[in-house]
Parts: structure tokens; sequence; C-alpha cells
């Protein structure tokens, strides 16, 4: 039988099976389906897709597809369509970021994620630091409103320049230092430029923000200077966001001559720079900071603990000078007063101890091996998948893929093999160029494991192609 009759018999049968179960309940797993049927993951995919269209089901990623709920009439049913219009037309939409916190099921490889693996991450030396950290006399006693002095001596620091502690607001993650840094810096309803592609977590907060993201085009050194002058005069935009150092997802690092361009623009052009320096502790090879070649305050500095140490050790820094720290700094204020002192306290004490360069040490030796080892297994088993770029560092390569692939295919077809990508589509503020995917070396428990997942990931593309 041909494909579309096929997707059309499974999709009648899981209908059937649909109504037999009951609302809420779990239908049979794709592999179930495909083992009884012995159809392919792109058929039970579309045919799932094909109710969840219908409003029959609901898929909840790493859990399975469910019955969906009945919408009972009648007169003790709430109607709560009246908050539709209440809300108005914003939209804030999570999904993207969500994919990328997902925890892969018993059996499925992870070549996603953006975190240290459990046996990389320091937690014994972390849970060491906490335990010394909360003996301090005052560590249950509300922190300075910007954040510990000798913290934010510390990431001063790391930014290097003149930048001083009195420049650094101390906040709970990257997360809400894009956050903040957003509604900050740009007014509802103007546009914001980004880098194409960019991560997804930073067009999910400025279009929460009520900001408009537009693209500025990239090479394999990063964002280029002269469009990035164009997009300036075109859009009338005075906020640009940048990964300069091991861009997520394309691995590019910004050269100190493109850095020096990308500042002349931005001041040129009366506008901040972004700088989400999220990847510098994750290479030995990082250019000075953007923060450390700003001499007139273009620069609002980004910076995290959490990608090299662990998710839940939720503090980074803001650096900016000017009117602008002063805005930064209210509105943190007014949304979350301070970050945690005994979390403070942690990270203060584990960024000041020895541990602290050995974690460095041993996690940049890890990035290389498996780096390394998810490039070559690329190269030999999906010759057609097209590698970016190597980058000197960080934890993802980005691919693409043979023109004639579909992209939403080939990710939900991997997930029923047992491998989970992240499609390139969330990374574009609008059409993507073609098919593109991310994959993670660092998510995989072990260098057997992530041949595995590469392994799966090929079958999975000669299938959809």
């Amino acid at each position: 039988m041909n494909n579309d009759s096929s997707i059309a018999q499974i999709a009648a049968m899981l209908r059937e099976e649909a109504t037999r179960l009951g609302p809420g309940a779990r239908l049979p797993s794709s592999r179930e389906i495909m083992r009884r049927h012995n159809v392919s993951p792109v058929t039970v995919s579309r045919a799932i897709g094909q109710l969840a269209a219908e409003g029959r089901v609901v898929a909840k990623p790493g859990s399975g597809v469910f019955v969906a709920p009945r919408v009972e009439g009648g007169e003790d049913a709430p109607d709560l369509s009246w908050q539709t219009v209440a809300l108005g037309d914003r939209v804030v939409d999570g999904d993207a970021v969500a994919s990328l916190l997902a925890v892969a099921p018993d059996g499925v490889v992870p070549l996603t994620g953006g975190y240290l693996r459990a046996g990389l991450r320091p937690d014994r030396q972390l849970a060491a630091a906490a335990a010394r950290a909360v003996r301090r006399p005052d560590a249950w006693a509300m922190p300075p409103i910007a954040g510990l002095l000798e913290l934010r001596r510390w990431f001063a620091g790391q930014a290097g320049g003149d930048v001083t502690a009195s420049d650094a607001l101390i906040v709970s993650g990257g997360q809400a230092a894009l956050t903040h840094a957003f509604r900050a810096l740009a007014a509802p309803g103007t546009p914001v430029l980004v880098e194409m592609p960019t991560y997804p977590g930073a067009l999910a907060a400025a279009r929460a923000a009520g900001l408009r993201a537009t693209a500025v085009p990239m090479d394999r050194d990063g964002v280029r200077p002269e469009l990035l002058a164009e997009a300036f005069a075109v859009t009338g935009a005075r906020v640009f966001l940048c990964q300069p150092t091991l861009h997520n997802p394309t691995g590019a690092t910004l050269p100190v001559g493109r850095r020096e361009q990308v500042l002349q623009v931005a001041r040129a052009a009366g506008a901040f720079v972004i700088e989400d320096d999220f990847a510098r502790y994750l290479t030995e090879q990082a250019p000075p900071s953007l923060a450390s070649m700003d001499r007139h305050g273009v620069v609002v500095h980004v910076k995290s603990l959490t990608k090299i140490l662990s998710p839940s050790l939720r503090v980074a820094a803001v650096i900016a000078r000017g009117p602008a720290a002063h805005r930064l700094r209210a509105c943190q204020l007014v949304e979350s007063f301070f970050v945690a002192r005994p979390l403070q306290e942690t990270a203060l004490e584990f960024v000041s101890s020895p541990g602290w360069r050995r974690h460095l040490a041993a996690v940049h030796a890890d990035i290389r091996t498996r780096r390394d080892a998810l490039a070559t297994a690329l190269a030999a088993r999906m010759p057609r998948a097209e590698v970016h770029l190597l980058p000197a560092g960080g934890m993802h390569l980005w691919l693409r893929l043979p023109a004639e692939v579909d992209e939403g295919a080939l990710v939900e077809a991997a997930r029923l093999n047992g491998v989970l990508v992240s499609p390139g589509r969330m990374y574009y503020p609008s059409e993507p160029p073609g098919p593109r995917i991310r994959v993670t070396h660092m998510a995989a428990a072990h260098l057997a494991e992530l041949h595995e997942g590469v392994r799966r990931l090929a079958r999975t593309l000669d299938e959809v192609s």
C-alpha cells in the first residue's frame, strides 16, 4: 500500500483505540505500533500528528501520546474563553525552551541538551561548597541587593578590561539575565537584532517582552558587521543580542578584529550590544570579551555559571554601566528583589577554591574527546549531513541536511528510533534557509552511547530521505 493509505489506516486504528481507552489514557508506544503493523516511524508520526490536529490526542515529549480530555457541555462546565480577550494578542511561548530542558526517557539517546551530564558535574564539590557556605554567620541574612561584593568582584575580573565590581549585578541565571536585559533596554513593540540562527530561549524572552526579533546573517566567523550596520539603519533598532564565543547553535567565534567592528557599528548606531558570554568556560581558547574592549557603555555583558557547573546553580552576572546599569538594577529589584544568599555563597565558595581550576581542566578534556568522537562518527555514518564547522569547544555541532529532507519528519522519526536531536527551525526568528539540526555530544552517558545515537540518527536519515 502507498504511504498515504498507510497513514490513513494507522490514524483510523488510533481513533478507535482512543475511543476505547477514554480521556487521559496512554496510547501504545510508537515502537509498539510500528511492530504491530509493520510501518515506518514516519508513518506513525504523521498519523499521530493527524490525530493531534483533530484534537483527539496530546503528545507529551518523553512521556508518550495520550487521549485528549473531552470538552464537556452543560452549565457546570467552566467557560474560560473570556481569558483570550483579556490576555490580548501577546504570545509567551515556552515550548522551544521546554524541549531543550526535557529529560530523555530510558533507552533513548540524548543528542540534545545544554548542561553538563551527571558524571561530569562537580556535584560532590558543590555539596561541600554549599555546606561551608551555609555555616557562614550571615548565610541566611539578606544579601546586598546587587549581590555579594566578592562574587561581583570575581565576575568583573572574569569579564576583563577595566570592569569593576560596581558594574556587576548578580541575577538568577543566564535566562533571567537575558529577560532583564530585554525589558530594561528596549520598549515593547520595538525591534531587537539577533544573529541568524540564535538561541531559542533568547527569542522566547524577546517575544515575551513584546519585542520584534530581526535576523542579522552570519558566516563561519560570526555576525557580519556590514550587515549589522545595515540592519540598524533599516530597522532603527537600538539593541543587538550576540553570542560572540562558541555561538549557539553554530559554534562560531568572532575574531578580535570583527569584535572591534561590531562595537564600532553599535556605537555609530547609538545602540546596545547584549553579549551573552554563556560558553566562555567551555573552551580553552576564548578571545577577550566584548565588555573588556568597550569604553563607551555599549556592551551589556552576561555571564552564567550554570553551563559549566550545574543547571540548578542559577547564578549569573549582568555587567553594565551608566543609566543602563541603573535600569537593570531596578528591573531586577521590582521583579525578584535579589538572588538567594546561600546560592551566591555556594558559587563564591566553589569558584574561589582549587577545585574550580581542576573542574575546568576536566571539562575541557572531555569536550575535546567528545567533540572529535561526534564529528568522526557523523563523517563516517552521515556523510550527506554537512557539519557547519568544528568549534574550539562547546557542546554542539550544527548540521546542514540535504535540501530534500523534511526536518520535522526527521526529528520526530529520530525520536521514535530512540534518539533526540534539536530541530533547526526553532533557532530562527523567521523562515530558515533549509533543513538543519543541532546535535550535542555532552548529554550521552558515555562514548559508546554517543556512537549509538549517531547510528540511530543515520538510520533515520536514510528512512526519511
